[in-house]
């Protein structure tokens, strides 16, 4: 499917999530250092507990929305409350109003919003790409997303620490530029949203009306059990990748400390903001190439192994005391995450009905939103256990779930063979 075909849609927020991905990307990896020495490791840790259990409730709200409501719409909900939320952070990180608790409020609400702008923005792709060319879709946004991984950490590691509330000020532009882009570009593309008489009668409903039809429509999509374990081994797997942003910073400043590579020193911090870029250059150079190697084989294996390689590469991170050692450890960890790019969402897309397509997407979304809820634990366990005993739980988890996968596919397709 060639650029040119694309829906306005998707080339508009394809150039739009750009900017604000490299915003947000020289901001977030530096978030969890920024937090834990204004507040202290065991605080941040719990914060970022009740951070992301509002965000769970919000993700299924979102979904529920963006389905009754419109995708256009909550997306554009969405970048207002995460521009306002970063908002409140820039203005409590200044030296005229320094508050790190409000600025880890701001934090909070920015993520909750950004919560619901995920299902609405891959169902939307959903909606307006064919079967065939989803996969391909996801993995250019997904690319997308991972060049601004390249450039946002390295633009973090230079202005983060010295200009904080500039830096988040840039993220505030970027999502008002975005916000511009879906209201003066963008088209609606839920069925329901475009159904007049639907959608006036959803409107009439009350408050606790839809909540209560919501809760039993996610009811009923958990009662798949197939899309059931495909949420459990998604959030086990997910306390691997997320150390990225949680145990990896803290490790790499506290245990690997100053480093030299090509001669050149680096502190912990700009240490980590490398790490993060290979990650990010990695995925960004491989996506596409890994998506169409990858769709060569079985997709129950692909899930399976991939869990298996964060495994050995969380292992890898977690005995190494050198910056060569964890850069071997993240080109690993990038390449099981590129085994799984654009077969996750077209996974969603090929078991969700039309009408409750951006629930699943949001449901889906469970896997980060109940992982995110867990990975900080991991902060805490590692004053418990040390850093090695703590890598090691969470490899031995990756493993597990790669076997939920295996037998996950295994049932979807003997679904598939009943239903022929």
């Amino acid at each position: 499917m060639k650029f040119k075909t694309w829906d306005i849609n998707l080339k508009v927020r394809l150039f739009g999530e750009a900017l604000l991905d490299i915003s947000f990307w020289a901001v977030f990896p530096f978030l969890t250092i920024y937090f834990s020495d204004s507040i202290g490791r065991q605080t941040t840790s719990l914060l970022l507990i009740v951070s992301q259990a509002l965000s769970v409730i919000t993700g299924l709200l979102g979904g529920y929305f963006a389905d009754t409501y419109g995708r256009k719409r909550m997306m554009s909900i969405s970048v207002i409350g995460e521009g306002a939320g970063f908002l409140i952070f820039a203005i409590a990180a200044s030296t005229m109003f320094y508050s790190p608790y409000v600025a880890f409020f701001g934090f909070m609400v920015a993520s909750i919003f950004m919560s619901f702008y995920q299902p609405a923005s891959q169902a939307m792709i959903a909606d307006v790409v064919k079967p065939e060319h989803r996969s391909h879709v996801y993995s250019i946004f997904y690319m997308m997303i991972n060049i601004a991984v390249v450039i946002g950490p390295i633009i973090g590691a230079m202005v983060f620490n010295n200009y904080t509330s500039q830096t988040l000020i840039a993220i505030v532009l970027a999502d008002l530029l975005l916000l511009i882009l879906l209201t003066k570009f963008g088209r609606e593309t839920a069925p329901l949203a475009l159904n007049p008489e639907l959608r006036q009668a959803q409107r009439q409903k009350k408050i606790g009306t839809v909540l209560l039809e919501q809760l039993k429509n996610y009811k009923l999509i958990f009662t798949d059990k197939v899309f059931f374990l495909y949420i459990v081994a998604g959030v086990i797997i997910s306390q691997s990748f997320m150390q990225l942003d949680l145990l990896f910073p803290l490790y790499i400043t506290e245990v690997i400390g100053d480093a030299s590579i090509f001669s050149l020193q680096l502190t912990g911090e700009q240490l980590f903001g490398v790490i993060v870029s290979i990650n990010g250059f990695c995925v960004a150079l491989l996506t596409v190439f890994f998506t169409r190697m990858m769709s060569r084989y079985r997709e129950k294996l692909v899930f399976m192994n991939s869990s298996f390689l964060y495994g050995v590469a969380i292992l890898l991170f977690g005995i190494s005391t050198g910056p060569w050692g964890a850069i071997l450890a993240i080109i690993l960890f990038s390449f099981a995450e590129l085994m799984t790019v654009g077969i996750q969402q077209n996974f969603v897309a090929k078991i969700a009905p039309d009408d409750k397509r951006a629930m699943y997407f949001s449901a889906a979304g469970l896997r980060y939103t109940f992982g995110k809820v867990i990975a900080p634990f991991a902060i805490t366990i590692s004053t418990l256990i040390g850093y090695f005993a703590t890598f090691a739980t969470i490899a031995v988890l990756a493993v597990i779930s790669g076997f939920i996968y295996f037998y996950m596919y295994s049932l979807y397709e003997k679904q598939n063979r009943a239903k022929a």
